[in-house]
Formats: C-alpha cells, sequence, structure tokens
C-alpha cells in the first residue's frame, strides 16, 4: 500500500465543489419489457457499507421504468439513505429508479475514489439530513446537487484511492476464504445428516424440553438492566444466539427456576424471523460479565438425561438439514409458526457411537474457531477501512 500520512492531510489546497459538478445524475430510462439487457440491478441486489455488486435480478422480474446504469457508474439508493447503499457497476445494466446512477466527473474526482468518497461519514451524514420523507425518506436531486464538498487535488486523489482499493482487496480476500470456511462447515453438517439417518432412536429417548415463563410485556424493556429475558428474537438462521434485540427484565423479582446457566442448550418454537427460518434452531446461553438470562415461554431449554448422547453433537443434529424438514413440515401454517416439544421429541435418527460423536464435535468446533478468526479479521479490516475513509474525508 503507497504511504500517506492520513492523520496529518494538508488540506490547504483542496477546492470545494457543489455535488453536481462531482457527479453527473446520469437519468437513461429502460421499460424493462423492451430492453435486450439481461440484468437488473435493484437496492435488494446491494449490500450496506459495500462497493461491490454480488447478487443480480433479471429485467423480467420487475415492471416499470428503470434506469440505465453503465461499467463505472454508481448505484446510490435515494431512499432510507441511513442504510449506505452506494456501489460500483460492472456490467451494462437496468437499475431500481429509486436510486441514482452517478457518474464521476473525471475534471473533479478520479472515478476510482468516487466510490469511497460516497461511503463517507462526511457524504452519508449530509445524504441523511437532507432525505425528506416518513416512512420511506428520500433525497431530492434538486438538493443534493447543490451540497459542497471538499476535494483533494487530482494528483492526490490517484494516491489515496490506490490505498483505499489497496484495502478493499485484502478484505475481498478474507471475504473469499470465509465463504470457502461457511462452505466447509456446511458439507460437515452435510456429513452428520447422513450419518444420522434411519430411525433407530428418537431424540425424546435422550432429552427433555422444559418450557420458560411468560414475562410480562410491561416487565420488559429495550432499556439495560443487568437481567436479559431471552426471546425467540434471539435466535439466528442456521442457529446461534444473537444479543442484537436483547429485553431486558425490569420487574421486582422472577422465580429462579427460570434463570439460564451459562452454556444451556435452548430451542426456539416460535419463529420471529422475517426469512421464516429460526424455528427449530438451537443455541447456547453464553457467559456474558455482568448479565443474567431469563427463560422466556415459547423457548425450550434441552435437558439430557442419558450420557450416551453428547450435547454439542445433539446441537448439530438440531441444525441439520434432515431436522429441519422434519420441524418445517408439521409447523402451524399461521403467519407466526410455531412448533412444540414433543414435535422435536419425535425426530428420528441413528444415534453413532460415543467415539464418532467425539470426531464430529472435534471437527465442528475446528471449523467453528477457523470461521470466527475468519469473521473478526473481516470486522477489524472493514473498520480500518471505515477509518481510512473518514480520515481522507
Amino acid at each position: 500500500m503507497p504511504k500517506i500520512d492520513l492523520k496529518n492531510l494538508d488540506k490547504s489546497d483542496w477546492k470545494t465543489y457543489r455535488f453536481d459538478q462531482i457527479v453527473k445524475n446520469i437519468s437513461e430510462r429502460v421499460e424493462p419489457g423492451e430492453t435486450d439487457l439481461e440484468i437488473y440491478i435493484g437496492l435488494e441486489h446491494i449490500d450496506a457499507e459495500s462497493i461491490h455488486i454480488k447478487r443480480f435480478g433479471q429485467p423480467s422480474d420487475v415492471e416499470g421504468q428503470k434506469l440505465k446504469c453503465y461499467p463505472g457508474d454508481v448505484i446510490f439508493g435515494k431512499r432510507r439513505a441511513y442504510q449506505r447503499k452506494a456501489s460500483v457497476v460492472i456490467t451494462e445494466a437496468i437499475c431500481s429508479a429509486h436510486a441514482f446512477v452517478l457518474r464521476a466527473n473525471p475534471e473533479v474526482i478520479d472515478p476510482k475514489l468516487l466510490p469511497f468518497f460516497l461511503h463517507s461519514d462526511l457524504f452519508m451524514h449530509r445524504a441523511v439530513d437532507i432525505s425528506a420523507g416518513g416512512l420511506s425518506p428520500t433525497i431530492n436531486w434538486g438538493i443534493l446537487k447543490i451540497q459542497e464538498f471538499l476535494l483533494p487535488p487530482k494528483e492526490q486523489q490517484a494516491e489515496l484511492a490506490e490505498l483505499l482499493w489497496a484495502m478493499d482487496e485484502v478484505i475481498e480476500k478474507d471475504l473469499a476464504v470465509l465463504e470457502k470456511l461457511e462452505r466447509l462447515e456446511k458439507s460437515i453438517l452435510q456429513e452428520i445428516d447422513d450419518l444420522i439417518f434411519g430411525k433407530a432412536n428418537s431424540i425424546g429417548d435422550f432429552i427433555d424440553i422444559k418450557n420458560g415463563y411468560a414475562f410480562s410485556g410491561s416487565e420488559l424493556s429495550e432499556e439495560k438492566t443487568p437481567f436479559v429475558v431471552v426471546t425467540p428474537g434471539n435466535f439466528m438462521i442456521g442457529g446461534g444466539f444473537s444479543s442484537v434485540k436483547f429485553k431486558y427484565f425490569t420487574g421486582q423479582s422472577y422465580d429462579e427456576k427460570f434463570r439460564f446457566s451459562n452454556g444451556d442448550m435452548i430451542v426456539t418454537m416460535t419463529d420471529l424471523s422475517k426469512e421464516g427460518d429460526t424455528l427449530g434452531f438451537p443455541a447456547l446461553i453464553p457467559e456474558v460479565k455482568g448479565i443474567v438470562f431469563l427463560h422466556n415461554q415459547r423457548l425450550g431449554k434441552i435437558i439430557i438425561n442419558d450420557d450416551s448422547l453428547k450435547p454439542m453433537f445433539l446441537y448439530h443434529v438440531l441444525r441439520t438439514t434432515r431436522y429441519r424438514k422434519h420441524i418445517l413440515n408439521a409447523a402451524t401454517k399461521t403467519t407466526v409458526r410455531h412448533t412444540y416439544p414433543d414435535r422435536i421429541k419425535s425426530f428420528k435418527f441413528n444415534k453413532p457411537n460415543d467415539e464418532i460423536q467425539r470426531f464430529y464435535i472435534k471437527k465442528m468446533e475446528d471449523s467453528t474457531i477457523l470461521l470466527n478468526n475468519s469473521a473478526q479479521k473481516i470486522s477489524a479490516s472493514k473498520a480500518l477501512q471505515k477509518s481510512l475513509i473518514n480520515e481522507v474525508f
């Protein structure tokens, strides 16, 4: 990477430009049913805080006039700008009319620097501030175009772009490694899925499932206390535990039997995810200093009463495709889907011996360590990239 002292950038020779001097707003219109183009890019295909577009649709997926975009253009979501969607186009396509198609003015800004400028807090915060509307705040071009921004001289822009693209290349390579590790984990789960094929045992032969307590909504708050009531909303697709939607207990007292211990295995019997894919998945209660986790209703606490079934092997069984089909096939067909302890316990499988269980527990443990390390590295790299962008702008 080029060596640039970002903390001591001399901005004395930087100049201020209106946004419509920095970019051109491309408004070429296309009817999806009348184009030979094969790619449609909606805002749903753009990941937040990413300059890369990795998913696509087809013109036949949509109706109504769209915008045409060309390689090198940047699609910027003008609706809900707080989602921070601005990505570089790599092929001719049509895109959502809820976006701006922005093309760098090369006399003012290096096209390679533009996508990073658009992801700076300086630009994104301004975009949010000028958005108008309630449920779906939208940016008006007439207001955006007159916004003014300070930019470095062209010769310095090339160096900055080289630095930021080098950082981006590091992240993309690490993301490719993460994808391979995710495929590895799925292949191990598939091995377990194949291994347990059969009907020699039922899960209920080895476990009991205890339901939680119906905590009153008046006792729950988003304001932090030392007590967290675990809900179905804390489950992640694929298994695992998330702190994103913590609900905190504000009542005077609770029954100790509804207090979780570190490492308790729980399973959700109500699906609260928009995707509808958390039903029946397991999670382990984590150890968090200063936090007590409480057992809410519609969560099953798994009690293993036969040592021949290892807890972590059961955890992975509850993530297999075969088990998932068992749960979903009998789920209640309402908007919010439910399952029940008896349904979970009725899942039939062949339990392998102790040695094989330990082998797969270790194999999955090693895979999880690699995945976590990779994810942490990517998170650190993205934080550094964001810091670099904001040091520049």
